[in-house]
């Protein structure tokens, strides 16, 4: 039939096509296999190693580990009707950022959860899924999150870069210099745990650096758009505690002025300070 090989080819081009449009932005269909507990879509874009490290889970390798954690997944969001919103996302070449908002039912309570997520492809085949946030708004305490990548030598540039300086010496108002007059830095508990403005943040950091000193993140892994940089990084000191090294990431948007205009933190390390 001599129609069949056209036919055959169109095929072939509409699944490289939908492979293309997935891999341009990877983690949307990895959220939508695991809200609709159905890997298979995710598995014919990415046919090669999967691996994901997830705060709960911890890592997941290969496709037969992958179905039993969607599975798991899909049974763990119903159970707090949960529903995923889309807050922010960015992507640099073979890596991409994505911010949403976890709405959940937990004990009677309406509860929004921050929670970011990175994909990277090291090839065509194959993607890496790292996912991070607090387990706090779910079960009311910290867990320790070991650090599962290595730290680079270079610290992040600009403005990102002097806030991490003055983060580590424990400077309030060196900190707070490096945010825009209406600047915020967000907690990692939820999307209202918000410090805006100069006395707010001063106040903030001021107690954050009441444990005997600044915070020491040792960055790991930079996502810079020229507009939002993303730093994923290893927690290892807070003031004179030393801790095992703990995974997170910091989201930071630079405003018209090049000062952060908001600074957005995902992980689990407990302060050795009392909250609010």
């Amino acid at each position: 039939m001599p129609w069949f090989p056209d036919f055959a080819n169109a095929a072939e081009l509409a699944r490289r096509e939908d492979r293309a449009i997935a891999q341009a932005d990877p983690i949307v269909p990895y959220f939508r296999a695991l809200n609709e507990g159905d890997p298979r879509p995710l598995e014919a874009v990415w046919p090669g190693v999967v691996l994901i490290h997830d705060p709960r889970a911890g890592e997941i390798r290969g496709h037969k580990q992958l179905r039993k954690f969607v599975k798991r997944n899909l049974s763990w969001l119903a159970g707090y009707h949960a529903q995923i919103e889309t807050t922010a996302s960015m992507k640099v070449g073979r890596r991409a950022v994505m911010e949403l908002l976890a709405h959940m039912a937990v004990d009677g309570r309406d509860v929004a959860w921050p929670v970011a997520v990175v994909a990277e492809s090291p090839d065509d085949m194959s993607v890496v899924f790292r996912t991070y946030l607090t387990q706090w708004p779910i079960l009311g305490t910290y867990h320790v999150r070991a650090s599962f990548l290595d730290p680079v030598p270079t610290p992040p540039g600009d403005v990102v870069g002097r806030y991490h300086a003055a983060l580590d010496a424990g400077d309030a108002d060196a900190v707070v210099a490096t945010f825009s007059p209406d600047g915020y830095f967000r907690e990692p508990v939820a999307p209202d745990a918000v410090h805006r403005g100069a006395d707010e943040l001063r106040a903030f950091f001021t107690a954050r650096f009441s444990a005997g000193g600044g915070i020491a993140l040792e960055p790991c892994v930079v996502t810079d758009d020229g507009v939002r940089c993303a730093v994923e990084y290893n927690c290892v000191r807070w003031g004179s505690h030393e801790l095992q090294p703990q995974a997170g990431i910091g989201i930071y948007e630079r405003g018209p002025d090049g000062l952060l205009a908001s600074a957005r933190i995902y992980d689990d390390v407990e302060p050795p300070v009392e909250r609010r």
